[in-house]
């Protein structure tokens, strides 16, 4: 592996340090990124233990590998990046780009290791098919969420009072163990199927004795096939021990339909190859394993697809090591083959709420008969109609040709015509930022992309703070290099899901925030108690999540049911140019309605919001702003009268 230069700044990675009984201890997230730069063998970050109090990690050194270059540091003394995120995080060299939360930070130390040594094919692995293992944040992501927050969580709160007897299995791990059970899909998935059958086959023709295994409560028919999906799963991870499976089926194999073939059973937790989610799941069923103690044998009896899997791991060449390192001492535990049977999903009592949570989550939508207008006409009839406050300033501009060419879109990869529209889009919501600013004010640009808001916001009032915020690597480093061509020292950027920045500022804002991303930017900006301009887009995207469900306004939750709002919001995406005059003005009317909900949700929050029209029309067939602000301190309530008086003025 390649060495840093002795004279090149090292990036800084910063891990969280929690105390349990006054004495520190390392919390999940960070025991699964040091088992990560274990198995990574990653050496190219400055590792800073951070301590709420003082403290000292000097008895927390067996579970720091040896080859890591750490300190420790108390949070108050934290970059202010770095302190506006949840951890763990990664500064940069510059000091001005912040990756923060689990798998933002994992994926980073993958990206790193490869990028100093292209030939480590089992750190690329992690990444799995597409490169997106874990990419998908998990406000939108069940999977993600389940893996990155979930089971972390629920392991954390278990480890917290181990020794209850009451306490059942976490929800979340039983979720796992329901989706370890699961035939898997994976990409040519019929070669190795065929491969699967060919070697059934030859196992029933040979008569061998281990067909008579003893009954186990894993049962017979999983270890059977454990070998060729073990052995393909292995060799993706180029093991040169692992012989190479067979290139050729049989003619007889090879006319078997594909309906007909057995089915891949799980190997790891994302089904045939072992990924990044494996590497954070690890850690946490080490330690919920440990802390089951004298509950051990009832509770595996319920969890024998997580154990095959557990014991699975640990076969992967450098696991055991990484682990070890990390002080967690890998063992695989039995389930009984006597006494209380292996239980089912359907059989636990305990897995029933989760069933029933995944089917409210997966139950997938009845299609939608009919247009929007008997919606409207409900609406209408209740009293709720769009209402668009008219533009304070629809000929406001900034002054592009004295712009340096880095600030203005032109200079980015689009067309003339959309650069133009771009521009007018930054009008407006430059306008409305710079109405709501004051010197000192730290203005965020969520959703940021390569920063077309936020760089022209950091040029125009250099006396604010810019965050940029946004979830795409790419972009966000884009958007660092406009900013060092302009030589911009009033901004900051973090890779990071909006959940994982929690820094106080005075004003959000987003372009084109995409479907509940809006709602998120909003509640954000709700939290903080700051102002927001923004941008909404993609409304068919719109759909209950974790968070949020919809209408979210008392009166419209009064009048529509889910559905009939889904259906607003599939019609208020019909507003491209293409599309006949008509149909435009009812998807138009359908947008100013979905956002009146949401305005009227924020003002239950002391928020006066306007729903407004960007200027031109022309300029995005998503022209709706939402511009907000806070009337009241925290605490006091404000009444119908002067939310309306406010509104109208």
């Amino acid at each position: 592996m390649k060495q840093q230069p002795e004279n090149q700044q090292q990036p800084s990675l910063y891990l969280e340090v929690c105390f349990q009984n006054e004495e520190p201890r390392l919390p999940l997230h960070t025991s699964i990124v040091l088992f990560l730069l274990s198995y990574c063998e990653c050496k190219f970050f400055k590792v800073y233990l951070v301590f709420k109090k003082p403290s000292s990690s000097e008895s927390l050194r067996s579970q720091l590998p040896e080859h890591l270059d750490s300190s420790d540091v108390q949070s108050e003394a934290l970059p202010q990046l770095v302190r506006d995120c949840r951890l763990p995080a990664v500064l940069d060299e510059t000091g001005q780009l912040c990756r923060a939360g689990l798998a933002v930070v994992l994926r980073h130390i993958i990206n790193k290791t490869i990028e100093a040594d292209p030939s480590r094919n089992d750190v690329l692995a992690l990444l799995g098919f597409k490169k997106t293992c874990l990419k998908a944040c998990a406000e939108v992501s069940r999977w993600t969420r389940l893996c990155e927050i979930e089971i972390p969580s629920a392991v954390e709160e278990h480890l917290q009072n181990p020794a209850n007897d009451d306490q059942q299995v976490p929800l979340s791990i039983l979720t796992l163990e329901r989706r370890l059970a699961e035939p898997v899909r994976v990409h040519n998935d019929d070669k190795i199927r065929r491969r699967k059958l060919q070697e059934q086959r030859r196992e029933e023709s040979a008569e061998s004795q281990e067909n008579l295994d003893s009954e186990s409560g894993l049962g017979q028919s999983s270890q059977a096939c454990d070998g060729l999906e073990l052995r393909a799963a292995l060799a993706k991870l180029s093991v040169d021990s692992v012989p190479a499976l067979a290139t050729r089926e049989n003619s007889e194999i090879r006319k078997v339909k594909t309906a007909d073939l057995p089915p891949l059973e799980h190997v790891f937790a994302e089904g045939l190859y072992f990924t990044l989610t494996d590497v954070v799941l690890l850690p946490c069923i080490y330690q919920y394993l440990c802390s089951l103690q004298a509950r051990a044998a009832a509770t595996l009896h319920h969890l024998p697809h997580l154990l095959r899997w557990y014991g699975r791991v640990q076969e992967v060449p450098g696991v055991l090591r990484a682990a070890k390192a990390c002080g967690l001492l890998l063992s695989i535990p039995q389930a009984p083959t006597s006494g209380l049977p292996i239980l089912s999903a359907e059989d636990n009592p305990t897995s029933l709420p989760v069933e029933e949570e995944e089917g409210r989550e997966m139950a997938p939508e009845v299609p939608f008969v009919g247009g929007p207008r008997p919606t409207m006409t409900k609406l209408k009839e209740n009293g709720i109609e769009a209402v668009f406050t008219p533009h304070p300033c629809p000929s406001w501009t900034l002054p592009w040709e004295s712009l340096p060419g880095a600030i203005n879109p032109t200079e980015g990869k689009m067309s003339n015509i959309r650069a133009v529209r771009k521009m007018q889009q930054l009008n407006n919501l430059v306008a409305m930022v710079t109405e709501l600013a004051r010197p000192g004010y730290t203005i965020v640009d969520f959703c940021s992309g390569t920063g077309h808001v936020g760089i022209v916001l950091a040029h125009t009032l250099p006396d604010c703070q810019v965050i940029l915020i946004e979830n795409k690597e790419e972009s966000l480093v884009r958007a660092q290099s406009r900013s060092a061509e302009l030589g911009l020292k009033n901004i900051g950027f973090i890779q990071a899901n909006l959940d994982y920045f929690t820094g106080p500022f005075h004003i959000g804002v987003a372009l084109h925030a995409c479907g509940v991303a809006t709602d998120m930017v909003m509640e954000h900006c709700i939290q903080a108690g700051a102002a927001f301009a923004i941008s909404p887009c993609c409304y068919g995207f719109i759909q209950n999540a974790v968070k949020f469900s919809f209408p979210k306004s008392k009166m419209f939750q009064d009048t529509l049911t889910s559905k009939e709002h889904m259906i607003l919001c599939r019609f208020a995406d019909q507003t491209a140019v293409q599309l006949p005059p008509d149909r435009r003005l009812i998807g138009k009317q359908c947008m100013g309605l979905v956002d009146l909900d949401r305005s009227w949700a924020a003002e239950t929050h002391g928020y006066s919001v306007q729903v407004m029209t960007m200027e031109p029309e022309s300029c995005s067939p998503k022209n709706n702003m939402l511009v907000g602000r806070l009337l009241q301190k925290r605490g006091l309530e404000v009444t119908a009268g002067q939310l309306e008086e406010a509104v109208h003025n």
